[in-house]
């Protein structure tokens, strides 16, 4: 072993933020899929400043700058961060803005309002911008607290050689961040921030305009959530939402040029004493190019129409087909139908008599939910369980829960010290006097919204032996507690977090490292989205020393460290980022030719093994498990999407291509294909 056994959680996903920004430069992508891709870039940074940063700002306090056991510190992921950025902005100036000019396209970033629009861009701030627009003398207005992420523009005033600093809110929450003006054949795109600075005379007629600073404040996203059985947790954690805006502040974002008096000001004013000061670009909150007021087919990704999973003959159930055979849905390459259509069934189907099903992120206007209350009108035992922990979704999995607790259903909340991440469903039938038991298992949440461009796979099946230790599954969520010494829960087929996944998945390595001992066939792929427990890390280490080819596919954490010799030479990492984002868990094991596949919700993260349920499910059917090999192969045969990540992090291009294959292309063509031989 190295003293570097494990990359840095934080730094290894900032490497991959980088390879969505990396994205944004290529040529290879449609014009609007590269701004796509720095608004995904800037919105990722976000969260990481609400979410990771307090964690390592903590640690840093901790361990005096250095975190043992780990390559890169909170002071080394600053420096990736403020490199990124300039490299943002110069893919933005210089690659993206003269393409949308060559589209008779004028995107007015960091240059002069031009004359022609003058007129229209001031009776835009009149007409519109002028109704939301506040100022605040934050000198004289104790009370106003900057919220989290929101723009404002500090204004230098001067009168009588006497300055005075004043903040003017700009409400890209309560109008469009774009402007949008044709004129003389040609099509200007003008950010409200630079018509707000334009009209800042307007606004201050009686004072000299010194000078105007865009800021952004962002804030730690946590919730201060007491994990207790006593008391609505629902109504705890609708409190918490409210003040999360008011967390602690993790970084100072300024636009260049602001004086030093002023930057004081405001730190001093809001207490920003421990806040990261980042001098960033003249705009920020770019996520928001993620609505860019152009929507030219020809500069997008060509449509790929979702195809049909199963042929479903007039009048016949989804169930009947689920009955004689296992079906496996690929989103979003195959509909998201065949899925609505499981709980649709459920509803009107005067045969099932109870529905279960767990739900972490819901669509914000979920047909789920709404087949769901269906079922429960109609005389169904509906029961489902609800994570209200899941973060940024808590208000709208609040909203629906209580939609669905006024219809009827049975709600089980989340339970205390555990999140539940599983993505399972079952329908019990009652047909010739017994009950049969029909299933969903996903590596993906419930939600018809993130399936249109998020990459999973869904089960559905009726085998009685997986969907009984499903039925157990939720027998325990009734509980509500954390599994304990009495819980004597056990699983043969599904894979349940805080019960048998670590410890099954070790079993598997180590069959494969015995195998390789005894000079049987072995080898591991696994493709998942986040790798990080040092315990599966290690084993996998253990497996490349016994000669155990390990083939990974991550897109977004990687702690374990590929390539190095003693430790790790027989591993090898791809990152595949493209028009759809990877998502689905896949575990193939090569048992001695006799080839062991699960899929599952789970990542191999330490939340994800230790603080969560999670529910991984087996593949039998030999059909089934040809699709996911051929999809895997065809996503480790990618040398156009994906990169390889090397020994030192950085993303790898792969300059020797011997296939020319962009996985998500050949994965589509492949399910069409299927879809066509039915």
């Amino acid at each position: 072993m190295t003293e570097q056994t494990f990359f840095s959680r934080d730094v290894s996903w900032l490497y991959f933020n980088e390879r969505v920004l990396l994205e944004a430069a290529s040529p290879a992508a449609p014009l609007m899929e590269r701004i796509r891709f720095l608004s995904i870039f800037s919105s990722n940074l976000d969260e990481f400043f609400r979410v990771r940063i307090p964690v390592l700002m903590a640690l840093e306090t901790i361990s005096n700058g250095s975190v043992p056991g780990e390559i890169s510190s909170y002071q080394s992921a600053l420096q990736i961060i403020i490199k990124q950025q300039q490299l943002f902005g110069n893919i933005l100036a210089t690659g993206i803005i003269p393409l949308l000019q060559q589209q008779n396209i004028w995107f007015i970033y960091n240059s002069p309002m031009p004359a022609e629009i003058e007129q229209q861009v001031n009776d835009y701030f009149f007409n519109t911008l002028a109704a939301y627009v506040e100022v605040i003398d934050f000198s004289n207005d104790k009370a106003f607290f900057p919220a989290n992420n929101k723009l404002y523009i500090v204004v230098v005033l001067e009168k009588d050689g006497i300055y005075k600093d004043v903040i003017v809110n700009i409400p890209s929450d309560a109008a469009s961040r774009f402007y949008t003006i044709q004129q003389r054949g040609k099509k200007y795109i003008v950010v409200i921030d630079d018509i707000i600075k334009k009209c800042l005379p307007l606004i201050f007629s009686q004072y000299n305009i010194a000078g105007s600073y865009s800021i952004k404040i962002t804030r730690d996203a946590e919730l201060d959530l007491q994990d207790e059985y006593e008391g609505d947790i629902a109504e705890k954690i609708e409190k918490q939402i409210t003040r999360r805006d008011l967390g602690l502040a993790t970084r100072l974002l300024y636009q260049p040029g602001i004086p030093l008096r002023s930057l004081q000001t405001i730190i001093a004013a809001f207490n920003l004493f421990s806040a990261n000061k980042i001098q960033g670009g003249n705009y920020h909150n770019l996520k928001d190019l993620g609505s860019f007021p152009v929507n030219d087919a020809a500069l997008q990704y060509t449509k790929q129409p979702p195809v049909n999973t199963i042929a479903i003959k007039t009048n016949n159930y989804l169930f009947e087909e689920i009955l004689k055979k296992d079906i496996l849905v690929h989103t979003p390459y195959n509909s998201y139908h065949t899925v609505l259509r499981f709980f649709n069934e459920a509803a009107i189907d005067g045969n099932v008599v109870e529905v279960y099903t767990t739900m972490y992120r819901v669509a914000s206007d979920s047909r789920i939910v709404h087949a769901l209350i269906s079922a429960a009108r109609n005389g169904k035992k509906v029961t489902v369980f609800v994570e209200l922990k899941a973060r940024f979704d808590e208000a709208n999995n609040i909203k629906w829960a209580k939609r669905m607790k006024e219809a009827g259903i049975k709600i089980i909340y989340s339970i205390p010290n555990l999140k539940v991440h599983a993505k399972v469903g079952l329908v019990k039938k009652r047909q010739q006097n017994r009950l049969t038991y029909i299933g969903l298992f996903a590596t993906g949440n419930l939600n018809e919204s993130t399936a249109r461009f998020y990459t999973d796979h869904i089960l559905l099946t009726a085998r009685r032996e997986m969907l009984q230790e499903l039925e157990m599954v939720f027998i325990f969520l009734a509980k509500r507690r954390k599994p304990g010494d009495g819980d004597s829960v056990i699983f043969n087929h599904l894979l349940v977090a805080q019960f048998n996944l670590q410890q099954k998945f070790l079993q598997l390595i180590d069959a494969e490292i015995n195998n390789a001992k005894q000079g049987l066939p072995c080898g591991i792929t696994v493709k998942l989205n986040n790798i990080e427990d040092k315990v599966l890390i290690s084993k996998l280490y253990e497996a490349s020393g016994a000669g155990v080819k390990i083939n990974l596919i991550v897109r977004s954490v990687c702690c374990i460290i590929p390539g190095v010799k003693g430790m790790s030479e027989n591993i090898t990492i791809k990152r595949i980022v493209d028009r759809y984002l990877e998502h689905g868990r896949v575990f193939i094991f090569n048992n001695n030719n006799d080839e062991v596949y699960f899929l599952g919700s789970s990542d191999w993260m330490n939340r994800n093994i230790y603080r969560r349920i999670e529910v991984c499910f087996p593949l039998y059917d030999e059909a089934l498990k040809a699709e996911i090999k051929q999809i895997i192969n065809l996503q480790l045969q990618d040398d156009t999407a994906a990169v390889m990540i090397d020994d030192t992090l950085n993303n790898i291009p792969i300059v020797n291509k011997t296939s020319n294959t962009r996985s998500q292309n050949a994965i589509y063509d492949y399910c069409v294909q299927k879809a066509n031989k039915q």
